[in-house]
Formats: structure tokens, sequence, C-alpha cells
């Protein structure tokens, strides 16, 4: 099998779980509570006129596999409809909010990186001592504590107590939204920081008990040389596994995140969809969760691919 077949079936792949996802999201019209024409009203007051009105423009009197077709069609245009709120097209309200949870994740995931992988080296080059022991508490106290509970702590030490740090926002500029980033990526990477330098460790521990790193040390080849040419390039392969598997995390997160410092992103606007009834920004929204871990998904297999040539081995045959 060669590589641009692999990617095609993993592509293939991906488009299904995109297909049943969007199936599911098309079904969130039809599982709420009241006749779709009142989920897409949002409780405001109708006449026969506005009924059919809404109901010609959703086709709402078609067969539901040809209403599913249709909605699916507008959904590759990017078409998800408009907010029973404001109004406004989805696509634009989603545009708005996607660049600060983009930020959000991203600064997440890169503290995340800077502080777990050494970290779980680190643990891994001093096992079973202090050291070692010392990451594995933080590590346990990281992974326990709620990212809700984390952020609140943060806010009242840096933002009300040292008045280091803005308490709500987004922020202007790029210095403002910088500031204004800097807890909430705090919050959001803890949980992650836990899980990766974890991974970390256990990966680099298998890597350096193989023979290879036997013989390298009987070559009299430094620890730290070691270290870095074959523990940490050999352990890659599940740290970036591990890294892109967050990304299901970084989304969910987001929402508790985004609410407790007051963000304007797509975690807060997931909230405020839900609250209001507002049933196509939430039908966009998952179906933009949905293409995000695809694609995620899609580029850690392409990365591995990369990294690994005994993946390539297997692939290529």
């Amino acid at each position: 099998m060669s590589i641009a077949w692999y990617i095609l079936r993993r592509l293939g792949v991906g488009l299904l779980l995109l297909v049943i996802a969007s199936f599911f999201v098309f079904c969130l019209l039809y599982i709420s509570p009241g006749s779709p024409e009142q989920v897409l009203l949002g409780g405001r007051p109708s006449t026969p006129e506005i009924i059919g009105t809404i109901r010609e423009k959703y086709h709402l009197d078609d067969p539901f596999l040809v209403q599913y077709g249709q909605w699916l069609l507008d959904a590759v245009r990017l078409n998800f409809g408009e907010s029973i709120v404001t109004d406004q097209s989805v696509t634009t309200v989603l545009a708005d909010r996607a660049g600060p949870t983009l930020a959000l994740a991203v600064a997440g995931l890169v503290l995340t990186i800077v502080v777990a992988v050494p970290a779980g080296m680190y643990a891994a080059a001093k096992r079973n001592t202090g050291g070692d022991r010392l990451v594995s508490m933080l590590t346990l106290l990281g992974s326990s504590a709620p990212t809700f509970a984390v952020g609140v702590l943060l806010l009242y030490v840096f933002g009300v107590s040292l008045e280091w740090f803005p308490v709500f926002g987004n922020g202007t500029g790029f210095t403002g939204r910088l500031h204004h980033l800097v807890l909430p990526a705090i919050a959001l990477a803890v949980t992650q920081i836990a899980y990766v330098t974890r991974q970390t460790r256990a990966a680099a521990l298998r890597v350096y008990d193989q023979d290879y790193v036997t013989f390298a040390r009987s070559r009299g080849l430094g620890r730290s040389l070691i270290w870095r040419r074959y523990a940490l390039l050999n352990s890659s392969l599940p740290i970036v596994t591990a890294t892109g598997l967050l990304l299901a995390y970084t989304l969910g997160g987001a929402v508790l995140v985004e609410v407790t410092f007051s963000r304007e992103g797509v975690g807060s606007l997931m909230l405020q969809a839900v609250q209001s009834k507002d049933i196509p920004v939430v039908q966009g929204l998952v179906a933009f969760a949905a293409i995000t871990v695809t694609l995620v998904n899609l580029g850690v297999d392409l990365v591995n691919l990369a990294i690994d040539p005994r993946l390539r081995k297997e692939v290529t045959g």
C-alpha cells in the first residue's frame, strides 16, 4: 500500500465520521422540545404566514432524508442558516468567535509542550529519585484539579489580589490580547501538562530500556546525549499522538475557561446558544468541532508517518 493510498483511506474515514456527525447535528432540530418551526422561531411570536415562511425556508415539508440532504449540501457550502437570536449568519458568528478560541487553544498547547515534555524527560532521567516523585506528585495534583477551579484561583491571586493580569475580556491590540490570554492559557493547560508529562515519562522509559540505548551507554556516550539523541526522538510518536488527542479536551475546556474569564469565543458562544436554544448556532458549532477534530487527527497521522520510519515501512509494505 502506498503512502498516497494510506492518506486517501484516512481521509475517507474522516469523511465518514463527518457524515455521521452531520446526521447527528441535523437531528438536533428534531430531538429538541417542540416542533421544528417552534425551535427555529426560538419562542418568538408567530403567525401562520411566518410559520409557512419558516417551513419553506428550511424545507420542512420535504421528507426527512431530503431535508437532511439539503442541509448537508448547505453545510458543505458553510451555510448553517441564521441565528434565531441575532438573525446573523451562523457562519459569520462562528468566524468572529473562532479566532479567540484558536488563540487560546494554540497558547495552551504551546505551554503544554514547553513545560510537559522537559518535565517528563526529567522525571524519566531521574527515575525513582526525589525529582521523579516530585514531578509525579505535581502531575497527580494537576490532573485532579478542575479547570474551572484553577481558573478561579488564578483570577483571585493574579487578577484580583496582585492585579498583574486583567480578569475578563479578550483585550485589544496584540499586546492587550496577549496580556488577556496568559491566565486563560495557564488554566486550560494545567490538566494537559499533567497528562503529557506522564505520557512523555512513560514513553522515554520504554525507549531507555531498549537494546540500542544500552549499546549507546556501553560505548561511553553521555547520559544527556543519549536522552537527546535517542530517548526524545524515539519517544516523540506517543507524545505527538497525546498532544493531538488533547484537542477534544481543549474544545471542551474552552467552554469553562471562556466563561470563567468572560472571553468572547466559541466556548462561550456554545453556552449562550444552548441556553437560548439557538439550534442553528449549536448545529454550526458541533459541525465546526467535528471538522476540527477530524482534521487534527489526520494531521497527527501524517506527522507520525513523517517521523516514524517503522510506520512508513508498515504502510508501504
